[in-house]
């Protein structure tokens, strides 16, 4: 089953990996942030040993966003971000896992100081959860 692991965060500055730019991460003790750190780097060997790791990637900065809407008929462009929040997709990783269960159990190991993940499944060609 496939899941996307969403990673909603608000640094300002922007930049990645987005725990770097924010106050939760960067108060925590030093040797707090170096087993976070490794704790995740050794997540993402894991899930790509297991072939678990589709792939994924760090977004810009919301204000580069471009919306497209429709209105009047027609597409109309406009400059994002989506909408006035605090928290935006700052990136994602999209996994390949056997259960519901497996992808609960990796998802929480992206939560971080500062940020919200967000699971969800992805839907099959059909509508349906794949």
């Amino acid at each position: 089953m496939k899941y996307v692991i969403m990673i909603h965060s608000h640094p300002q500055p922007w930049g990645h990996p987005t725990g770097d730019f924010l106050p939760e991460y960067r108060d925590l003790d030093p040797a707090v942030k170096a087993r976070m750190d490794a704790d995740f780097e050794r997540l993402l060997t894991e899930l790509d040993e297991r072939g678990e790791l589709v792939g994924g990637e760090a977004l810009g900065d919301p204000v580069t966003s471009r919306l497209y809407r429709w209105h009047d008929d027609a597409p109309l462009a406009v400059d994002g971000p989506y909408s006035e929040t605090k928290e935006h997709l700052a990136g994602f990783f999209l996994i390949d896992v056997e259960d519901r269960q497996r992808a609960e159990t990796v998802a929480a190991h992206f939560a971080g100081p500062g940020e919200t993940v967000e699971l969800r499944p992805v839907m099959g060609p059909g509508g349906d959860e794949s």
